[in-house]
């Protein structure tokens, strides 16, 4: 229960909702067990939805959707470990400040992926949520000072890690849909 109390916090309050993870302590593999995994899975199932209400879709359609959204996001937490663990290797010196960018990079695709199964089951493109995938830059920045970076440092990496968080599923997803759906 503590992972979806940070999660709420995060999102409502990203500086209460870091200093909350901070205390919390929860491993990394948790969160992703307990929380990332399983939004995937529901991320999958809700590719399904637009079955529902648009008949031009088929089957095979959502499924290559359902394989699609499940794969970029997945994909992405480990493409983003790795590239932000390589351009900023303080980051990755110790065991503990390792755990805090898998946590910051984890948290921040959840969001994200919330925000897709938002997406999925409604029926209309609801502009809102596109504006609302740009508030990740200020959870971003409540997360830098989290991680305890120096402060010239601190916009490179809210900059960087915001464009790497953002971009990598859409990118992945452009990829694989260009491969799969054909």
């Amino acid at each position: 229960m503590d992972i979806w109390k940070n999660i709420l916090l995060l999102i409502v309050s990203p500086k209460v909702g870091w200093e909350e993870i901070n205390v919390g302590g929860i491993a990394t593999n948790r969160i992703m067990r307990t929380a990332f995994l399983p939004l995937l899975a529901i991320l999958a199932v809700t590719a399904f939805v637009p079955m529902v209400y648009d008949k031009t879709i088929t089957l095979s359609m959502s499924l290559m959707m359902a394989i699609i959204q499940f794969s970029s996001y997945f994909f992405s937490y480990h493409i983003v470990c790795y590239l932000l663990g390589g351009f900023y290797p303080e980051l990755t010196k110790t065991k503990g400040s390792t755990a805090r960018l898998h946590e910051l990079i984890l948290y921040c695709l959840i969001y994200l992926v919330l925000l897709e199964i938002i997406h999925n089951v409604l029926p209309i493109d609801f502009t809102p949520i596109f504006f609302l995938m740009t508030y990740l830059v200020w959870i971003i920045y409540r997360g830098a000072q989290y991680m305890g970076l120096v402060k010239r440092k601190e916009a490179w990496f809210v900059v960087f890690a915001s464009a790497l968080i953002l971009l990598t599923p859409v990118v992945i997803t452009k990829l694989l849909s260009m491969l799969i759906v054909r």
